[in-house]
């Protein structure tokens, strides 16, 4: 079987690996004790959150006041920080459900851990929207049901409704899938648990046997999930992207916005799974698992979605130059020279430029390259919603009602605590579940064996003929 992997031109399972190797790489780890690297990481994570906490409590006490928001800039950092979470959440189900639908094998080696990211980044995201209205405890009035309210009826006109369908379909659909996918490795841990672990993974993994039947089933799960879940990924940003192109606002009032969305929230949320991918890789040493194919392929998608996101900057100067709208065209100026001029440069230099170091294959397959573009991409996506949200709102059509903002410490307190929050999560499932999909590696593993096998027939069969 090892030689059978070996044979492959780039294979993505390195090393001569069985299957009870891939059981113990993968499922061992759930059963030892955290070792130092993730004690640190998981009390740092911790500490954010805490601080988050306190700051959610502060903001709950003494009112959005606490923010600096004002009249002209009514959203700020939690409407940035919102759509830069759900940016985030973007990558795990392209990498779930369409990878999966076009049979791309490489996606092996990642979708557990992106599918789990899109989870805890959704979380994150779903925070900012339920504090901004003031009143959490309240928030049930957006949902529509029958009630006595009378005349009082959620706004089925409002984008920031159609927000709420949208992402909690997302969210629901991703957790679906990403606990299909979880099944048979969780049955896998159960079979060698003992105690009360056993008992809980006998539960959460659904008397699951590994017959033939529970099998063929789950591959029509999945599949049905991954086709309901592909639609998702363009509709989900496309909506959030309405929340501004449905307004009249100059920088926002243009139908660029929905692909543009689409393609930088695969952007960043591709380099995030890379900066997971890369710290994981690491830590629990799973470098036959997560090869250098697998970082090279996410590496063109950033690549493309990178310049696809890059064309449309270029594309909307472009546009407010030839509309000859005076107010287009000063939202576009103030952007790139006005006094968030920072957030420009950096959004520019970050998203425009500095990934274009992959077009050179030797820097695709870096590790440590990747691992500081996957940051820089990131903080380049977040300038890029800060330019589009705060910037925007601080210039409008009267001059007398202009305002410079600038976060408070409790909206970056809340921002560093969903951090917090979302490394928490993440460090908790690598210790209960197997951070790489151990069913599909050895999947991959018995196909390239029965190859191997069938190569190896069709030539005993041809020497023989002659």
């Amino acid at each position: 079987m090892s030689a059978a992997v070996s044979s492959i031109r780039e294979p993505l399972i390195t090393g001569h690996k069985t299957y009870h190797d891939i059981t113990e790489d993968l499922i061992g780890p759930t059963e030892k004790a955290p070792n130092f690297s993730w004690v640190v990481a998981f009390l740092l994570s911790v500490t954010l959150l805490s601080f988050g906490i306190f700051c959610l409590i502060w903001t709950f006490w003494v009112g959005i006041g606490s923010w600096n928001l004002n009249r002209t800039i009514g959203w700020g950092y939690d409407i940035t920080n919102f759509v830069w979470w759900i940016g985030i959440g973007h990558a795990g189900t392209l990498i779930s459900a369409i990878l999966l639908l076009f049979r791309q094998k490489w996606r092996t080696g990642v979708n557990r851990a992106a599918e789990a990211m899109t989870i805890f980044a959704v979380m994150c995201a779903g925070l900012f929207p339920a504090t901004h209205t003031g009143r959490p405890w309240l928030d049930f009035f957006m949902f529509p049901y029958p009630n006595t309210r009378g005349p009082l009826w959620v706004n089925f006109n409002s984008p920031l409704l159609w927000d709420l369908f949208a992402i909690s379909t997302y969210f629901t659909v991703s957790l679906l899938f990403w606990y299909t996918g979880l099944v048979p490795d969780l049955a896998s841990v159960r079979d060698r648990a003992k105690g009360v672990r056993r008992k809980i993974y006998s539960f959460v993994s659904m008397g699951w046997t590994g017959s033939a039947k529970h099998w063929q089933r789950h591959e029509y799960l999945s599949l049905i999930l991954a086709g309901l879940a592909t639609p998702l990924v363009l509709s989900v940003h496309t909506i959030v992207s309405f929340d501004f192109a449905t307004s009249v606002i100059p920088g926002w009032h243009t139908t660029i916005f929905p692909p543009y969305f689409v393609a930088g929230a695969v952007f960043s949320g591709f380099a995030m799974v890379q900066t997971l991918m890369v710290i994981t890789r690491k830590i629990l040493n799973l470098n036959d698992y997560i090869t250098l194919a697998h970082i090279e392929s996410m590496n063109k998608v950033i690549l493309l979605t990178g310049t696809i996101v890059g064309t449309a900057y270029l594309t909307e100067l472009f546009i407010a130059w030839y509309s000859q709208y005076t107010y287009e065209q000063y939202a576009f100026f103030n952007r790139a020279t006005g006094p968030y001029f920072w957030s420009y440069i950096g959004m520019m230099g970050c998203n425009l430029i500095i990934p274009q170091i992959f077009w050179w294959k030797k820097m695709r397959r870096n590790i440590w390259v990747t691992f500081l573009m996957s940051i820089f991409v990131n903080i380049g996506m977040w300038f890029e919603r800060f330019v589009i949200i705060p910037t925007t709102l601080a210039r409008d059509y009267l001059p007398s009602s202009w305002s410079y903002y600038w976060p408070s410490w409790v909206e970056i307190g809340i921002f560093i605590g969903t951090i917090g929050l979302f490394f928490v999560l993440y460090l908790i499932f690598c210790r209960v579940a197997p951070v790489v999909a151990a069913a599909e590696i050895k999947a991959i593993l018995k196909t390239a064996g029965d190859q191997y096998v069938g190569e190896n027939a069709k030539k005993q069969t041809h020497s023989h003929s002659h």
